[in-house]
């Protein structure tokens, strides 16, 4: 039976949730942030919340907007390393980056040392000789060979040059270098190997040890340099019945910085050496012919070498990696070596010692490379760009070659040819010093370059001539800025074309030699200039009652109260 009652009418079913399930609140900006930065989210930011979309939606947003590209790793920790960012910059710095703002912003180490002596505003003295033997030459006249009793030797990773305290440099860096008698281009008393004999004019040497190597005082850097030598002991021209086949042996060159002193020239990789034994040419211990049949080295022979390295500019293209042969020879062509639009970075970390009645300048010097020791030595399992050849794009600075370089070899001044080209190249990163605080090792202190060397072998001699009055001058040579080709001659063109700069002169090394003393006399300036602007620009009292003057910034302290002892052993 039906029932007059209405029937209950059916709610809706709500829309919203019911208030008895909690209700997610909406993320704030803030939220699931990382405490730290990580290298995936280095700046710390909160990703952004995706919304979710219908497929139509989304597609028409990918329709809409392009992805947007995000910096790689690398890029990102630099932009954070200049915004100031130290936590992502620590977590993978980007080498590179901070290297070039080091090298821009370095500056010499400064040493805090005490008030000079006043024996070290006197001259320095030569080397002290006693009497080893004495020769005959081949013209009859008598050579006293000396050895060396009281000076320093570049051993152990340092180099050591002669210095002077000088009155009037105005900062607490009193000293300067200087140079002592004999004056001018002569085998170095100091950049030689032990048992290194010579005459007190620094130009003929001997030994009666095996092979010892000497390099002069003065290096080619850029341009065309020319030097010559005479084999005074050596393999014998004429032999009669009971005459030894030679009175020693000799190899002559240029070498680096690197290059071993207790091995003949070209042992090694930065090294060239010709070897008299059949007139070979060596480079990395490997003799290869090169004098015509018939040619040969014998004693009273005259071997003239010459070297051409590139301009700087275009040096360090090359070692910085921004060399294009497209743009750069021509520009080469074009502007030839001379000088540069702006110098080299010349920083020299150095600091006086006293040896025994001298004082030198202390510095590191430069060691051999990972990569040229294996291109010495080759790993049979080496790939990729360890076994590309030497060249001036090679991935690794070390590995790279200088365009347009060569040496050249003459005999008693006729040309034999050319035994080496391209040439590697030497300034940094090129080139390496031994790892010093902080960090500093690819430095350029104006000593690297090519040194004309000589290698003597039990009792070999050989005398030294580096111009500018030869025994047998070679075509071209000239004093600089004199003869054809110099910077002062006016080639007349066609009108229109782009006037090309003539070659560089062939110089002789002796020419090097003097701007290099002028080039050290400006780098000292540069020097006192720089340290005195550290100073605030103020005269330093150099009286020692101004406690105030020692404590300047930048002092690096040396322990002792006095310039320390240099102690070398034998």
């Amino acid at each position: 039976m039906a029932s007059d009652a209405p029937s209950p009418q059916r709610e809706n079913t709500p829309s919203g949730v019911p208030p008895s399930i909690p209700q997610k609140r909406a993320l704030a900006d803030d939220d699931h942030t990382p405490a730290i930065s990580s290298p995936l989210n280095p700046d710390g930011k909160p990703a952004q919340r995706v919304q979710i979309q219908t497929p139509e939606e989304g597609q028409a947003a990918m329709s809409r907007e392009k992805r947007t590209k995000k910096d790689s790793l690398k890029k990102r920790e630099s932009k954070g390393t200049a915004a100031g960012n130290t936590d992502s910059a620590r977590a993978t710095p980007d080498r590179k980056v901070q290297k070039d703002v080091t090298l821009v912003e370095l500056a010499p180490l400064r040493y805090k040392l005490p008030l000079p002596k006043p024996t070290d505003f006197e001259p320095p003295r030569g080397p002290v000789f006693t009497s080893h033997h004495v020769i005959q030459d081949l013209d009859g006249k008598t050579v006293e060979f000396l050895e060396p009793s009281d000076q320093v030797s570049n051993k152990k990773n340092y180099q050591y040059t002669h210095c002077i305290a000088d009155p009037i440099f105005p900062s607490l860096f009193y000293y300067r270098r200087t140079e002592p008698e004999p004056f001018g281009p002569h085998i170095s008393f100091e950049d030689r190997a032990s048992h290194v004999l010579s005459n007190s004019l620094g130009n003929h040497i001997t030994t009666d040890k095996g092979f010892r190597t000497a390099r002069a005082n003065v290096a080619a850097r850029e341009g065309r340099w020319y030097w010559e030598c005479k084999i005074t002991r050596g393999i014998l021209k004429k032999r009669s019945d009971g005459d030894p086949e030679s009175h020693g042996h000799v190899r002559l060159g240029w070498a680096r910085r690197e290059a071993s002193l207790d091995a003949p020239v070209g042992f090694d990789a930065y090294s060239y050496g010709i070897r008299d034994v059949a007139g070979q040419k060596v480079h990395m211990s490997r003799p290869k012919d090169f004098f015509p049949p018939g040619e040969d080295l014998r004693e009273g022979d005259v071997i003239g070498l010459e070297i051409q390295l590139p301009s700087e500019r275009l040096h360090r293209k090359v070692v910085q990696g921004q060399y294009n042969p497209a743009v750069d020879l021509a520009d080469e062509e074009l502007h030839g070596s001379g000088p540069a639009p702006e110098a080299s970075n010349i920083v020299r970390d150095r600091i006086p010692i006293r040896f025994k009645s001298h004082i030198y300048f202390e510095k590191i010097d430069y060691h051999t490379t990972k990569e040229l020791d294996d291109l010495m030595n080759p790993s049979p399992m080496a790939a990729g760009a360890s076994s590309e050849p030497p060249n001036p794009n090679h991935p690794a600075p070390a590995l790279r070659t200088l365009p347009n370089s060569h040496i050249k070899l003459y005999k008693n001044g006729v040309l034999m040819g050319t035994p080496f080209t391209d040439l590697l190249s030497f300034l940094p990163p090129a080139s390496k010093m031994t790892q010093q605080p902080p960090g500093r090792e690819c430095l350029d202190d104006g000593s690297l370059g090519y040194y004309p060397a000589v290698s003597v072998f039990r009792g070999g001699a050989v005398e030294l001539n580096f111009g500018p009055d030869f025994w047998f001058p070679p075509p071209g040579i000239s004093a600089a800025g004199e003869g054809e080709g110099s910077a002062e001659d006016v080639d007349m063109v066609d009108a229109g074309a782009v006037p090309r700069r003539p070659p560089p002169n062939l110089a002789p090394i002796s020419d090097r030699y003097s701007e290099q003393i002028a080039e050290d006399i400006v780098y000292d300036i540069i020097d006192e200039v720089g340290f005195l602007m550290q100073d605030g620009g103020k005269v330093v009292d150099r009286t020692g009652k101004d406690d105030k003057a020692s404590e300047a910034p930048g002092l690096v302290p040396v322990a002792s109260e006095d310039i320390k002892e240099l102690v070398q052993d034998d």
